[in-house]
């Protein structure tokens, strides 16, 4: 088997989750900025065997894609160019953001470390990717 790669896209920070190569345990990766991401995913993807990407599918309330589908569809459209037999899903991630609030929260950490958003995008990422896996 091979690892699957969760990620939490957003316009600014893009939050980064992998899976272990039997694909039971879900851990953050790394958070980098969006702009990067590519370049980060091109190495990442040359080191290590990786069967899939699940990107977070943003909507409102009403069930609608949010702006960020658009970007997040061009970024897999450039993706899947550069690496076609690379397969590429999605996962629901509503709520992600406020679980991964709460888990900061509950977690002990002090106030400077809760503030950190880049802790809050990779839990994101590893929330979206857990929720992926269920139901798989």
């Amino acid at each position: 088997m091979a690892r699957i790669i969760g990620i939490d896209y957003g316009i600014k920070r893009t939050g980064i989750s992998v899976t272990d190569p039997d694909q039971i345990i879900v851990s953050p990766l790394k958070t980098v900025n969006t702009n990067s991401l590519l370049i980060f995913l091109k190495q990442y993807l040359n080191e290590e065997e990786v069967e899939k990407i699940v990107f977070g599918y943003p909507t409102h309330k009403d069930g609608n894609p949010t702006y960020v589908v658009d970007e997040i569809n061009k970024f897999k459209s450039k993706l899947t160019d550069i690496f076609p037999k690379l397969a590429v899903d999605f996962q629901d991630e509503n709520f992600t953001s406020v679980e991964a609030r709460e888990i900061i929260l509950k977690s002990g950490l002090n106030k400077k470390q809760r503030q950190d958003k880049s802790r809050l995008d990779k839990i994101s990422a590893v929330l979206i990717l857990q929720r992926y896996l269920r139901h798989i």
